[in-house]
């Protein structure tokens, strides 16, 4: 089958894009394995996860949206994925609108095209009760110890849609990132498995981040590892919003006004390139 798609990308952390509403995928043939190929970046077109586009079913909502990680499994957000999509349903000429309201696996996000090209994101309030995130402790807390072979690790736990264990380091060059990103990925407390974010503080307004992304490892930046560590660091008393978060791909703005507010995340979505891939 030859399949037409467009790369694009937001700070880095980069998208295979699929227009199933014009093009529909036949039913069951997006397998994994096929997932797997397309996101390879010697044998396919490579990506950190495979965007589809759908129609809703849904009034009052513009379009579904699926994500599917490298290794082949769905999950349930993707914060630069939703300003991609944005961006992306506009060019493609399926709508006009400039905000639209998407339906994701975990709910309804809403993304908006900016005048100045970014897209802001309301990404929902985070949800912190263990069982929501989900995550395995006896009661919600603002911190948890959780035991890795080197030693416990004081972290935040937060669902901005999908799960993340988020915690302070001094640097964020100097973090065991690929050593213990996938041991915390793996954890058992996480039953789902979860997204590993290392936060550096360098003030009130600013933090560096590194994220080990679940099903797909280290990512140049994470939309919702930002907001995630980003909540957290406001609830721990270390940062006031609005947040810039340097990943290593870029910038995010981050903003959160306090429990039970949503996230709101600014950031470019860039367009690649176009192309199309046979896949048997």
């Amino acid at each position: 089958m030859k399949l037409r798609f467009t790369k694009m990308h937001g700070q880095g952390n980069d998208f295979v894009m699929l227009n199933a509403v014009s093009r529909p995928l036949p039913e069951g043939w997006l397998t994994p394995a096929r997932i797997q190929r397309l996101a390879d970046r010697h044998f396919g077109v490579g990506c950190d996860q495979l965007l589809v586009v759908e129609p809703s079913q849904r009034a009052g909502i513009d379009f579904r949206y699926r994500i599917y990680n490298a290794d082949g499994g769905e999950v349930e957000q993707c914060g630069n994925g939703s300003r991609c999509f944005a961006r992306f349903v506009l060019d493609e000429g399926l709508t006009t609108k400039t905000e639209i309201r998407v339906e994701t696996v975990s709910g309804v996000i809403e993304p908006r095209l900016e005048a100045n090209g970014e897209v802001t994101v309301n990404m929902g309030a985070p949800r912190f009760v263990p069982a929501d995130i989900p995550f395995q402790a006896d009661m919600h807390d603002r911190e948890y110890s959780l035991e890795l072979k080197g030693g416990p690790r004081i972290i935040g736990a937060v669902s901005m849609g999908n799960p993340h264990a988020v915690q302070v380091v001094a640097d964020v060059d100097a973090a065991p990132v690929h050593e213990e990103g996938r041991e915390i990925e793996l954890h058992p407390r996480f039953p789902r498995r979860v997204n590993a974010g290392f936060m550096q503080v360098v003030d009130r307004h600013h933090i560096r981040l590194r994220v080990w992304e679940r099903g797909a490892g280290e990512t140049l930046a994470c939309g919702t590892g930002a907001s995630a560590a980003v909540v957290t660091g406001i609830q721990w008393g270390l940062l006031d919003s609005p947040v810039t978060v340097t990943t290593r791909g870029g910038d995010l703005s981050i903003a959160w006004a306090g429990e039970g507010s949503p996230v709101l995340m600014s950031g470019a979505a860039t367009t690649v390139y176009h192309g199309e891939i046979e896949i048997d």
